[in-house]
């Protein structure tokens, strides 16, 4: 997997996930599926990071953005 698409993919999960923890938070449940979200987009991020030679600044992650959208299209 290409870094570039580990790293869009963690930020969106984690992203995502916050409403769903926010939400079973409110009504009183454990924030189980939410946590197990977070761990994997953790890691994913993570591993994006240690797989990109020099490794990503918060400035490159835009451009990580663009360039996926792009292989998409």
């Amino acid at each position: 997997m290409d870094p570039d698409i580990a790293l869009v993919v963690g930020v969106v999960l984690a992203v995502f996930s916050v409403p769903s923890i926010l939400s079973a938070i409110s009504e009183g449940r454990a924030p189980r599926v939410a946590a197990f979200t977070i761990i994997s987009a953790g890691a994913l991020i993570l591993w994006a990071i240690s797989a990109h030679p020099g490794g990503y600044s918060l400035h490159d992650v835009p451009g990580a953005f663009v360039r996926v959208v792009a292989n998409f299209l």
